[in-house]
């Protein structure tokens, strides 16, 4: 690999890595891989490509650092392992190691994630070895060493950075342009951050609070939950972070997108959530949290219902099981399991569960009995990358406060544009609905305060749910129904009165021509 494909040395301002000129690198990066391999796959190897490259140059950029706060040089600050504080490189996984790699580029590249791996607890548990390079029928040398060299050409170093979270940012660019680029697939692995930021400002995480995602996918609930405490002026290691999440590849991108924010006390456990709670205490009870927030598989097929009834341990689903073919209520319960007794949570979920009967409403009549809804959000629809449904987001509280005790607020936000506050809650782009920041705000926000607002929200008592037969479609309570264009009688009259005069002209005409008729 040539020496110019060495990233330079910032010094200038325009050496700077801006957001923008990070995202095209990137996603340029990506380019490279079209027609190799599969574009569900690209985020695997894209990822820990970035990983590797960005491990390697804060190990430099720390070395530098050190040997000039101990007056030592910079070989001695660079082998000697206790002086680093982050990431410990070993030789074979520095990036020159494997930039003069010529053959077997891949398995260079496999060597170097593992040792990384090995010599670094945060990442021990195989976050960057879920995928193979050295598969040189997709992955020929050539192309390998084209993508190191591609990563070459810019230092991920923090001084080289507009921003100190420019870095997450630009990932959770890559998550989202991957999501776009795969379809449905997408879905499995991001959820839109409009939607996250919905959920996380209305559950509303605190400084000192810990919080839980049992299907975490790529860990961007509990990053933006950690964003949100930076955003009221604290910083993103008040809170603590839980989660866990069963494909082996997207528990892998949620580690490695935890810790590139530095997120390094976030746990990420991989498993089964239902089949192996990884979040348990030493005595082996369930363990609890101040907020959860997920979004869960929608109307989960096989969610093994065989299984929890005979091996269940923690007590997780009092209010009844579902049909073995709808996981909904499966993990609507499973969150109200997690919660402390002054806890709240948020999750995505399909329409379905809001009306659907026989066992869905036998599980959601006692739970809505136990107070513990307290809001319901019906979100447009097309927002999601795996399906066009609408899908709607369930508020759930274990301490409501008095107010809002036996209530429910219902919240319709699948219109445009609201009707009177004439906020415009999504815009429609090319491929799907996304919602604004306006929309976002106001809708946080008509739930914070309990606004109501006529065919947007409404408080509503359980007594009228009950009489409703425990259904919680949104529009049963909140008048969706487009108004009536108003008539002018005046108008309409006046147009009766010229069709009237228009009919007589013509019966006159008609008259004539077939008098001129008969006389001939």
């Amino acid at each position: 690999m040539a020496d110019s494909d060495q990233a330079t040395l910032p010094g200038t301002e325009s050496d700077i890595l801006t957001l923008e000129t990070l995202e095209k690198h990137l996603w340029a990066a990506a380019d490279k891989l079209r027609g190799s391999i599969d574009s569900a796959d690209y985020k695997n190897y894209i990822f820990g490509l970035l990983f590797l490259k960005r491990a390697n140059d804060r190990f430099e950029e720390e070395t530098e650092e050190v040997a000039e706060e101990l007056g030592i040089p910079i070989e001695t600050a660079r082998d000697d392992r206790d002086l680093h504080k982050e990431f410990w490189i070993p030789e074979r996984a520095r990036w020159d190691h494997i930039k003069a790699q010529e053959t077997d580029v891949g398995a260079a590249l496999n060597k170097a994630l593992a040792t990384v791996e090995d010599e670094n607890d945060p990442i021990a548990d195989r976050v960057l070895t879920t995928v193979d390079f050295n598969d040189k029928e997709r992955l020929p040398d050539s192309l390998l060493s084209d993508l190191v060299s591609h990563f070459s050409k810019h230092r991920y170093r923090n001084v080289d950075l507009e921003d100190p979270d420019i870095f997450g940012r630009a990932y959770e660019y890559l998550i989202r342009e991957f999501a776009d680029d795969a379809g449905k697939k997408g879905g499995e692995f991001y959820t839109p951050r409009e939607v996250v930021r919905l959920i996380v400002k209305c559950v509303n995480p605190e400084p000192g609070h810990r919080v839980y995602d049992p299907c975490c996918g790529s860990g961007g609930m509990l990053i933006y939950s950690a964003e949100h405490i930076r955003e009221s002026g604290g910083e993103m290691d008040d809170i603590s972070l839980y989660g866990q999440e069963k494909n082996l590849n997207t528990w892998a991108i949620g580690q490695m997108n935890v810790l590139l924010h530095e997120l390094y006390d976030a746990k990420i456990e991989k498993g089964d959530t239902i089949t192996e709670p990884k979040r348990v205490t030493k005595h082996d009870e369930l363990e609890v949290f101040d907020r959860v927030i997920a979004n869960p598989m929608w109307n989960q097929k096989e969610w093994n219902k065989e299984w929890v009834e005979d091996n269940e341990p923690y007590n997780r689903f009092p209010y009844g099981l579902p049909p073995s073919n709808r996981g909904d209520w499966t993990w609507i319960q499973l969150m109200i399991a997690s919660l402390n007794e002054t806890g709240k949570a948020g999750v995505v979920m399909d329409n379905g569960v809001l009306f659907r009967s026989r066992s869905e409403k036998k599980i959601r009549k006692p739970i809505l009995e136990d107070d513990l809804v307290e809001a319901v959000i019906a979100l447009p629809e097309n927002l999601f990358y795996n399906t066009s449904s609408p899908g709607c987001i369930l508020i759930l509280n274990k301490d409501k406060p008095a107010e809002r005790e036996g209530k429910v607020h219902f919240i319709y936000a699948e219109d445009q544009t609201l009707r009177d506050s004439e906020v415009q809650v999504f815009e429609e782009l090319s491929n799907q609905n996304r919602l604004t920041d306006d929309g976002v705000e106001y809708l946080a926000e008509t739930f914070q305060v309990g606004r109501e607002e006529d065919h947007h929200s409404r408080l509503v008592d359980l007594e009228e749910i009950e009489e409703n037969d425990w259904n919680l479609n949104v529009p049963r309570y909140v008048d969706t129904t487009e108004p009536e264009e108003p008539i002018d009688v005046s108008e309409k009259l006046r147009e009766l009165d010229r069709l009237a005069e228009e009919r007589q002209k013509t019966d006159e005409k008609l008259e004539q021509y077939m008098g001129e008729l008969e006389y001939r």
